[in-house]
């Protein structure tokens, strides 16, 4: 919604530059007043015409310009707010993180499948949604959430560490350039500012209350807060929520510069989303996270509960020992061989904790020495060289194969043990991150916790791992998988339900769903009642590479156009990108030129013949998927705005009547003129008589 107030913004600007005369259109139109002065005056009755006609002329060009600006025709690759989910009862929520698939067609069997049934002690079932982002490209993971009525759409880091959620809010001046527009409260029917009281921290005038977040790198985010409905995407089955959370009003250091908007808070605390989500008996206690590897990303993130798999290690996890998710760790494995280190020194200041939100892993002084020596004889092998920045002392190897699977010939394994003496293991992928500027080179990614005594375990411990943040039964499992593909297992294999038109119930709302389940079994697609749908926008992944896609996208879109029985004018590319070895195509199918909108019966065949693979494609497109999709309801338009044609028609030709009587009106005017004048008591010119001629 910003954006397009900004462009609203630029054309006002624009506008304002034609109907106020710049100095030298001032300058040249005084010229042209004193050159006229000086002409006869008839020329000038001639030339005051002609102007007045090339003035008209101007306006109507002008008048034209206007109306083009005020009635844009609706375009499919126009953003439009996205709705909440469809709602079912007490659901548990998944929230994927932002994949990047290099197998994302793969058969899976049923030991994996085991994960999409919800928790055999809970009611609740599991949800699904698209996330993006990993800790190669950004060092974090984001999924999406929607605020507000109708939403706004936002990329939150998933933290675990961070108890509230925030998002940028519209009155921020001191706020960076992040991924999406800013939060407008203003605009959301559904918003309400937290009153002041003796529960929170008040701003000076004691009327809103505030809060305020410092981080370990020394960031500082603040703002007020504000309650209002929260959606958690398309996929998921969970009503949207009305929650609390922070609009951020001032942000500094690595919160100012990052590409993410903000930040979903997973940690204890009455501001955690999943400490309201709890508390209001929509999710059971619990969460679940999933990283893909080094060279893939994605992964799921399930707020609810899971059946755990049989093999899944669990950890004990104290919620009186520190407001952060700890677990019981006491010893650390180096190649089989166990560091001769105190269990005690885990246990230091907060004790070993998780932290989603920080991308590397740090130790404590004497725990990392030992571990850095540890890897240091199994690499004698390997040559050490600085790492990809001169002022970090990074410890890093070169001489090793790019391929990550071949890691674990040249790095040992390590193992982490837990008080109930269950190990975790880690490949090299746990601790390793590429080196930027040499091939084939390696870097720890596990460092010194400066003086603090803290154990702190980020994101790169737990790449394709499940995490199970077990908050009901004080414990957190692991279990090793291919996260990035497990994301595409929850999709694939559940039964989304379809998502509601947003609660304001304006019909100019984008409606955005996935398939659902008819009671018997067969799949069938819901729309929000029946509405003139203006365009039908598609996200669809092929499971063929960016860069062999793209001088075929022409071919592929014309192809689809035949099999949906379209015209080939109807379908328009709107966004093309790489997901890992795959590719994400976004493609919209618009009314014909001889219609006004496409009915819901032909929108319900496009969309159920894509997402059955009813639309059998060529080889050369290998696989494709259908990730989610929207109907974009036609823009209802003014009695001006259809009818402005036949009005600018009539406008012109009374211009061009007027112009036409000025013009006879001058021309008359001025043969009168030539008559010779004679006054009526003058004394006449006589003139003789001649003979009639017989």
């Amino acid at each position: 919604m910003r954006e397009l107030v900004r462009v609203e913004k630029d054309r006002s600007k624009h506008l304002a530059n034609h109907l106020y005369p710049t100095p030298s259109f001032q300058f040249c139109f005084i010229i042209s007043l004193i050159t006229l002065a000086s002409f006869p005056r008839q020329q000038r009755l001639f030339a005051m015409a002609m102007a007045m006609a090339k003035a008209m002329a101007y306006s109507v060009a002008f008048f034209l310009f206007l109306l083009s600006q005020s009635c844009p025709s609706p375009s499919p690759s126009q953003p439009m707010l996205l709705p909440p989910p469809h709602p079912r009862a007490l659901p548990a929520m998944v929230l994927p993180l932002f994949p990047s698939p290099r197998n994302s067609f793969t058969t899976f069997s049923y030991s994996s499948r085991r994960l999409l049934r919800s928790d055999s002690n809970s009611s609740h079932p599991s949800a699904r949604m698209r996330l993006y982002d990993d800790l190669l490209s950004r060092g974090y993971y984001t999924t999406r959430l929607w605020i507000g009525t109708p939403p706004q759409k936002f990329a939150l880091i998933v933290d675990t560490g961070s108890t509230v959620t925030y998002v940028p809010c519209s009155a921020c001046e001191n706020c960076g350039t992040h991924q999406d527009p800013k939060f407008q409260p203003e605009l959301s029917s559904t918003y309400h500012p937290v009153k002041c009281s003796l529960e929170c921290d008040c701003d000076q005038d004691r009327v809103q209350c505030i809060y305020e977040r410092q981080y370990a790198e020394m960031s500082v985010t603040s703002g007020v807060l504000g309650e209002d409905v929260i959606s958690f995407g398309n996929l998921s089955e969970l009503l949207p929520q009305r929650a609390v959370f922070g609009c951020e009003t001032e942000e500094t250091g690595d919160l100012y510069r990052q590409h993410a908007d903000g930040i979903i808070g997973l940690g204890r605390g009455d501001l955690s989303i999943v400490d309201q989500l709890v508390y209001k008996g929509v999710i059971s206690d619990s969460f679940s996270l999933c990283y893909g590897g080094m060279d893939v990303g994605g992964g799921a993130m399930v707020l609810g509960g899971i059946s755990a798999p049989s093999d899944m290690v669990f950890s004990y996890s104290d919620p009186t020992r520190s407001p952060y998710y700890n677990i019981e760790l006491k010893e650390i494995h180096v190649a089989g061989k166990k560091l001769a280190l105190n269990p005690r020194i885990f246990d230091g200041k907060f004790g070993t904790v998780l932290d989603s939100g920080t991308t590397y892993a740090y130790l404590p002084e004497e725990v990392f020495a030992a571990f850095k020596n540890a890897i240091m004889k199994e690499l004698k092998s390997l040559k050490q060289i600085s790492g990809p920045v001169a002022s970090y002392n990074d410890t890093c190897f070169s001489g090793v194969s790019s391929d990550v699977s071949e890691l674990s010939k040249k790095f040992p394994t390590v193992e982490m043990v837990f008080g109930n003496k269950q190990k975790l293991l880690l490949s090299p992928e746990n601790y390793l991150f590429r080196h930027s500027k040499v091939e084939g080179a390696y870097c720890l990614g596990i460092f010194q916790n400066g003086v603090d005594p803290t154990t702190l375990l980020g994101g790169i411990i737990v790449r394709n791992t499940l995490v199970t943040y077990d908050r009901k039964n004080s414990k957190i499992g692991f279990w090793k998988t291919n996260c990035s593909e497990l994301w595409e297992r929850l999709h694939v294999t559940g039964a989304p339900s379809p998502s509601p038109s947003s609660s304001s119930g304006k019909d100019n709302s984008t409606f955005k769903m996935p398939p659902t389940s008819a009671p018997d079994g067969t799949p069938h697609y819901a729309l929000p009642g029946e509405i003139e749908i203006g365009a039908i926008s598609l996200d669809m992944a092929l499971s063929v590479n960016y860069s062999y896609l793209r001088p075929r996208l022409v071919q592929l879109l014309e192809f689809m156009a035949k099999e949906l029985d379209v015209n080939g004018s109807q379908v328009h590319l709107l966004d093309f990108t790489s997901e890992g070895n795959s590719s994400l195509v976004r493609w919209a199918i618009v009314p014909s030129r001889s219609a006004t909108y496409i009915s819901n019966i032909t929108a319900l065949n496009i969309i159920s013949r894509l997402a059955e693979h009813r639309v059998t494609i060529p080889e050369a497109f290998g696989n494709y998927q259908l990730v989610q999709w929207e109907v974009k309801p036609s823009l209802t338009q003014t009695w001006w705005q259809q009818h402005y044609l036949g009005a600018l028609m009539s406008v012109i030709m009374l211009i061009i009547v007027g112009l036409l009587a000025s013009g006879i009106w001058l021309w008359r005017r001025r043969h009168q003129r030539l008559v010779p004048y004679q006054p009526v008591d003058g004394t006449a010119r006589e003139h003789e008589l001649q003979p009639l001629q017989s």
